[in-house]
């Protein structure tokens, strides 16, 4: 008799609308079909293949050959964790948690107001609570935040508590003073090395905006302590007047120092901005300008990492393809954009705030619409991801934003944008959640898209928005010749949530 086991690191997994899914080791989800996740199901170590319905032969032997189950000897039987769990909530792919409000720096630009811990923090039984829930939503991934969220001195606890429940810990956000050897050894003794992602505010200038004196060198000290220890790097810049002008120098600077991407934005005004900007605020067509000047060095120097100009402007990202993040989309069926999410990156990753409100984005937590958004003081992590003002709105379509916006609803890149981005738009319309973003209608309609295709390709670069339109061209054919689309082999589908 010849019986199958799930192989070690996969665990069958399901949550509301969605209950038929697969964890597998590389920490990702990937959802079934009906016949994959029966077949799946009988692979437990016990059943023979005699006792497999035979319509599902074909589909056992595809799941070997990739490696998901393989035969086992009498008497195997699955681990406790790999049994199929169902989540009482809405899937989430990753939360990204501000352990603190706490921070060591004084930052002039900060939105959450740190400085003067304007959210606190919970106490240690909370977080881990938090920490329980966050498993107990089927949660993979989390990322670490603060304030500072290193001056927790709780700081292993929730770590642990996390890895009890193998989530991935990808990466912790640091302003670099508190990353020493003997926390990176911690690290290692638990096998783990998250991304540090620090902020680096231009060369010569991050002291002014961190408002400390040496911040600059330590976040030097401690982006080539971690490379020199093989822990993966990204930064964050933010733009102002004083720097608009150092992100060439920046990047490179940067770059040899290891990190790997970086994101650029400018100072929001909220927060601490609001009230220490003065002269030193750029305007959103003053920071689109920046980038344009820029776009030609990136070129020139090499491409040094991957970058991501603003949200909405300009960005590489692992390909060498270019793109505008602004055009959401380059085409394709008109009533599946329609029912597309508003907001995709919300739709698969969270944001849980120092006070435990739960949030669709960080940037968010120091506008005054957060306070319309649940916190984990009042209901469960499973009651906000399944029926709840938050879940309302993360799941809300871009049909419903188009019938919200008179304005959107005849123009010609209403497809293309996909609402844009919620918290760009609350800049300009603070009391509402679903008003046009500003920002995106600039880069689309006026003339920047354009600007930025002609720069960027002069310099060298290469569209993703061609790419992708060839390769759309390329699978018309291949419907129209007969010829097979690989992708109607896949037993597993894309690692996204289906629209209910």
């Amino acid at each position: 008799m010849t019986s199958y086991i799930l192989n070690k690191g996969y665990a069958l997994r399901g949550w509301q609308r969605l209950p038929f899914a697969l964890f597998t080791p590389s920490y990702g989800v990937s959802f079934l079909d009906a016949d994959a996740f029966e077949a799946l199901s009988c692979c437990d170590g016990e059943i023979g293949m005699e006792h497999i319905p035979e319509r599902l032969h074909p589909t056992v032997e595809k799941l070997a050959g990739s490696g998901i189950v393989s035969e086992c000897a009498p008497g195997s039987r699955l681990d406790a964790w790999q049994r199929y769990r169902r989540f009482d909530s809405r899937f989430m792919r990753t939360a990204h948690w501000s352990i603190t409000g706490h921070c060591n720096y004084r930052c002039r630009h900060c939105y959450m107001s740190a400085p003067d811990a304007k959210y606190g923090q919970l106490s240690t039984e909370k977080c881990l609570s938090i920490a329980d829930e966050i498993a107990g939503c089927g949660i993979r991934e989390v990322s670490i935040t603060g304030g500072e969220p290193l001056v927790r001195k709780d700081f292993w606890q929730i770590i642990d508590r996390l890895l009890a429940y193998r989530i991935r810990i990808t990466t912790v956000y640091s302003n670099g003073k508190l990353v020493t050897p003997e926390l990176l050894d911690g690290f290692d003794a638990r096998g783990i090395r998250p991304e540090f992602n620090m902020s680096f505010d231009g060369v010569g200038f991050h002291d002014w905006l961190r408002g400390v004196e040496g911040a600059e060198r330590e976040v030097n000290r401690a982006l080539a302590l971690c490379h020199e220890r093989g822990f993966p790097l990204g930064a964050e810049l933010t733009l102002h007047q004083r720097n608009k002008g150092t992100l060439r120098e920046s990047i490179n600077h940067l770059a040899g120092l290891g990190v790997a991407h970086i994101k650029t934005n400018p100072a929001g005004k909220t927060g601490a901005w609001a009230q220490n900007a003065g002269d030193d605020d750029l305007s959103l067509e003053e920071t689109l300008e920046a980038y344009l000047d820029y776009i030609p060095h990136y070129y020139e120097d090499g491409q040094p990492m991957n970058v991501m100009l603003g949200g909405a402007f300009y960005a590489r990202r692992g390909d060498p393809a270019f793109q505008i993040p602004a055009q959401k989309s380059c085409g394709g069926d008109e009533t599946a954009l329609m029912a597309q999410c508003v907001c995709g990156h919300a739709r698969q990753v969270m944001y849980i705030a120092a006070d435990g409100k739960v949030l669709p984005c960080m940037a968010l937590s120091g506008m005054d619409i957060q306070q319309d958004f649940p916190g984990l003081e009042d209901m469960s992590l499973a009651q906000c991801l399944s029926d709840s003002y938050y879940m309302g709105f993360i799941d809300t379509r871009l049909k419903d934003y188009l019938a919200h916006n008179e304005r959107c609803q005849t123009c010609e890149q209403r497809l293309v944008c996909g609402a844009g981005c919620r918290a760009s738009a609350l800049v300009d319309h603070p009391d509402d959640l679903m008003a046009p973003d500003e920002g995106f209608c600039l880069i689309l309609r006026g003339g920047f898209a354009e600007r930025i295709y002609e720069t960027a390709t002069a310099a060298g670069g290469i569209d993703a928005a061609s790419v992708k339109r060839d390769e759309g061209a390329s699978k018309r054919r291949q419907k129209e010749d007969g010829s097979p689309d690989p992708s109607s082999h896949r037993l597993i589908s894309k690692e996204k949530e289906a629209s209910p």
